[in-house]
C-alpha cells in the first residue's frame, strides 16, 4: 500500500482541514503515545470535524440534548428532511415531523436546518397548487432552505384515470417555479438504486433493506414504471426549470454507474447529487474511475448519510451510528486506508484538500443557501 502523500500542516490548516486526516493505520497507536487521538475512529472524527463538515440529508426528528453535543462537538450541520410518505405512520403528513425538525433546529442551535416538503397526493384537488405554495412560504419563513419531493412520484402515486404520475406531471410545475422564484431548492429523491428492479442479491448493499420492505421493490411489482422512465422524468423537470437549484438525493438514484452522474452533469449546471446511504456504492466501483470522477466533478456531490433518527429511537445507539458513519466515510473519501463494507476491503480514495472541502462543506453552501444560519 503506497503511503500518505505528505501535504504541509499549513496548507491543510488554510483549508480547514486537520493532520488527523494524515494518520496512516500504522501510526495510530504511535498517535495515541504522543497524545494524539486515542483511536483510529477519534483520528477520523477530528480531521472530519476540522472541515467543518455538513450532512446535506439526515432524518433527525428527536429533539436530545446529547444528540446537539456531539453536533457541536464535530462541527457539524445537516440538512434535516421531512418526508410526506402515506404508507409510513409517521410520514402520512408534514406533522408531527415538522414541529420536530424545527425542535431540533432550536436545540441544535440552527445547526440542523429545515427542509420542508409537501403532499403530492390530492394533486388532482382544485387550488392544489396554491395551496401547497402557501404551506411552502409558512415553511420558508420557519427557516426551511429547501423541499423534497419523494419516490411516490414514480413508484406509488396514480392519477383517477390510472396514469403513472411522474415528477414532471404538469400539476407540479407551479410549484417548482414558486420554489425557484424563493430562491430554495428541490431535494428529489426519486427512484431507487438498479438492485430494486432487479432478482434478489445477497451481494447488493440493498439487499436487506428491499428483504424488509417488499412494498418498496420493484421487481416484485412488475406492472410499475421502469427506473429509466423515473429517470427521464426527473431529467425533464430538471431541463424545464433552469433556474430551479435541484439535487438528486442517493447519487440521483445513478449509484452504479459514475458515468450516468457525469452525463447529466454535463447537460444541467442546475443539477448536483448527494451521496446519502450510497458511499458503498463508490466502493463497489473501480477505485481509479471514482476518484478521477469526484475531482472532475468536485463541484456537484454533496456528502450526506441519510442517518435516520426517530422520536423512539435509543440515543446511545443513534450517537454510536452517527460517528462509525461518519468516521468511516471520512476515512473513505480522505485516506488511502483500508476500509471494511459488507466483509469486503476497499482502499480509500485519498481525495486531495480542496476536493476534500468542496464535498464536506462548500457544495452544501452552494447548493442550499441558508443551509449555514447565522448562528455560526
Amino acid at each position: 500500500m503506497r503511503l500518505l502523500q505528505i501535504v504541509p500542516l499549513t496548507v491543510l490548516t488554510a483549508l480547514g482541514i486537520g493532520a488527523a486526516c494524515l494518520i496512516p493505520s500504522s501510526g495510530v497507536e504511535a498517535a495515541r503515545g504522543a497524545g494524539g487521538p486515542a483511536s483510529d475512529e477519534d483520528a477520523m472524527l477530528q480531521a472530519f470535524a476540522a472541515v467543518g463538515p455538513i450532512d446535506a440529508h439526515a432524518h433527525v426528528y428527536k429533539n436530545d440534548p446529547a444528540l446537539a453535543a456531539l453536533m457541536d462537538q464535530l462541527k457539524l450541520r445537516m440538512l434535516n428532511v421531512c418526508v410526506i410518505d402515506d404508507r409510513d405512520p409517521y410520514g402520512k403528513g408534514i406533522e408531527p415531523q415538522r414541529s420536530d425538525v424545527l425542535k431540533v433546529a432550536r436545540t441544535t442551535r440552527g445547526r440542523a436546518v429545515f427542509c420542508t416538503t409537501f403532499s403530492p397526493y390530492d394533486f388532482e384537488t382544485p387550488g392544489f397548487a396554491e395551496r401547497t405554495n402557501r404551506q411552502l412560504d409558512q415553511d420558508f419563513a420557519a427557516g426551511a432552505v429547501a423541499v423534497k419531493i419523494y419516490k411516490v412520484m414514480g413508484m406509488e402515486m396514480r392519477s383517477k384515470a390510472g396514469k403513472w404520475i411522474m415528477a414532471d406531471d404538469p400539476a407540479f410545475e407551479p410549484i417548482y417555479k414558486h420554489i425557484a422564484a424563493r430562491h430554495r431548492t428541490v431535494l428529489a429523491h426519486l427512484a431507487e438504486p438498479d438492485s430494486c428492479w432487479q432478482a434478489p442479491n445477497p451481494a447488493s448493499p440493498d439487499y436487506e433493506y428491499y428483504k424488509e420492505n417488499p412494498g418498496e421493490y420493484a421487481y416484485a411489482h412488475p406492472d410499475w414504471p421502469s427506473k429509466a422512465a423515473i429517470l427521464a422524468a426527473r431529467d425533464h423537470l430538471v431541463a424545464e426549470n433552469p433556474q430551479l437549484r435541484v439535487v438528486g438525493a442517493h447519487l440521483g438514484s445513478m449509484e452504479s454507474d459514475v458515468n450516468q452522474m457525469a452525463q447529466r452533469f454535463d447537460r444541467y449546471p442546475n443539477f448536483a447529487v448527494d451521496a446519502a446511504a450510497r458511499i458503498p456504492y463508490f466502493m463497489l466501483q473501480p477505485r481509479d474511475k471514482v476518484r478521477a470522477f469526484l475531482i472532475k466533478y468536485q463541484d456537484r456531490v454533496l456528502y450526506a448519510t441519510d442517518l435516520v433518527v426517530m422520536p423512539t429511537y435509543s440515543t446511545e445507539s443513534a450517537l454510536k451510528e452517527w460517528k462509525e458513519t461518519y468516521a468511516r466515510d471520512w476515512k473513505f473519501l480522505a485516506t488511502n486506508q483500508t476500509v471494511e463494507y459488507k466483509g469486503h476491503s476497499y482502499q480509500g480514495l485519498q481525495l486531495p484538500a480542496p476536493v476534500l472541502r468542496k464535498i464536506f462543506h462548500d457544495n452544501a453552501v452552494h447548493w442550499f443557501p441558508g443551509i449555514m444560519g447565522t448562528g455560526h
